[in-house]
């Protein structure tokens, strides 16, 4: 039955007027689940078709993760006991027979032990009507040093939900690299808890939105540790009629002595008609921290697309030159060249008119 939903509430509430507390979704309803088998996985490592059970402090809203715990089609368990030394990739397709993905993973690191897992969630082709709704759980245990790139890249007429849950240990360091490019509606929403000193988060987030998406992002980090850091980098485009909200939480709890925050997302309006909102927050109950944050969003500089077009390019691929040259520190943390290559072109055809 399709009902309105609440999804993506922030930790802490601002004016009901900003609009952007949470995000509501009308006509919402959960699809019909089937066995899902359009996923190809390179590893080294034994990977387990079961999970625990999934439970998040802070969710993207309750009716998407009661789908998670009791009726996901592909669990994963990914235990890196030992160093990996190619990154391990799990490519997800959906097609006309399987266009529904529930998915539930978990990653644990061991102590002291590195790796990279790319997570690909891809349609076959543009005609596709696709549900995803999927977690990925990481738990980086005492100076394990892991690395997770997860790619929406979806057609327009998709709908993807997706959550990731951290828990860093004592000197753990977990860099996410994350592109949201696809999907008619993509509601993201990202916990970490740094529970242990010197435990360090990285998030380098890159978007896309055109025509009519919708995109809404709720980041959240809890600091516990000392010297503990968290650094979210958030970059993206709009053009169209494209609606993005993001919403970026640090809060420094008791303890966190002589911890680092840093947030800042930015956002290039490539249309009149295209519209963002940010919402960044710092909350502390300890005094002896860092935290900083920013958010800009506006037109390209019209002064630097005049200087780039009298070399003798078009508009348009002037502007796209200036939007990849902003996502490209987050495109070069991606050290596979064929991949990295693959989401130039598809930033090309989404900025492409």
């Amino acid at each position: 039955m399709k009902k309105m939903v609440v999804l993506n509430e922030t930790p802490r509430r601002t004016s009901k007027s900003f609009g952007i507390n949470n995000i509501k979704i009308e006509n919402f309803e959960l699809p019909e689940l089937k066995d899902f088998s359009n996923v190809n996985i390179e590893t080294e490592v034994n990977i387990e078709n079961t999970v625990h059970e999934f439970k998040p402090k802070f969710s993207i809203g309750e009716v998407l993760v009661n789908q998670i715990k009791d009726q996901a089609n592909k669990k994963l368990y990914i235990n890196i006991d030992k160093d990996i030394k190619k990154p391990i990739v799990i490519d997800f397709e959906l097609d006309e027979t399987q266009n529904t993905l529930v998915d539930n993973i978990v990653i644990r690191a061991e102590e002291g032990k590195k790796g990279t897992i790319i997570l690909k969630y891809r349609t076959k082709n543009d005609d596709v009507q696709a549900f995803h709704n999927g977690v990925c759980n990481v738990k980086a245990k005492a100076n394990a040093d892991i690395k997770v790139i997860i790619l929406n890249l979806l057609n327009q007429k998709s709908e993807n939900y997706y959550s990731m849950n951290n828990k860093l240990e004592e000197n753990a360091n977990l860099e996410y690299v994350i592109a949201d490019f696809g999907g008619s509606k993509t509601v993201t929403n990202y916990y970490s808890s740094l529970i242990g000193n010197t435990s360090n988060n990285t998030v380098n987030t890159m978007y896309l939105g055109k025509e009519q998406q919708l995109l809404d992002l709720n980041y959240i980090a809890e600091v516990y540790g000392k010297k503990a850091n968290i650094d979210i980098e958030v970059y993206g485009a709009l053009k169209d009629n494209a609606i993005k909200h993001f919403k970026g939480t640090i809060d420094f709890k008791t303890g966190c002595k002589k911890a680092v925050g840093n947030e800042n997302e930015y956002c290039m309006l490539l249309s009149k008609k295209a519209k963002s909102k940010a919402l960044p927050m710092l909350l502390c109950s300890e005094d002896d921290v860092q935290g900083n944050h920013s958010n800009s969003a506006g037109k390209i500089d019209e002064d630097k697309l005049y200087y780039i077009m009298t070399r003798g390019i078009s508009k348009k691929e002037a502007q796209k030159l200036i939007v990849k040259a902003k996502f490209n520190n987050i495109l070069n943390k991606i050290e596979d060249e064929t991949l990295k290559n693959e989401l130039i072109e598809i930033i090309d055809r989404k900025l492409d008119y």
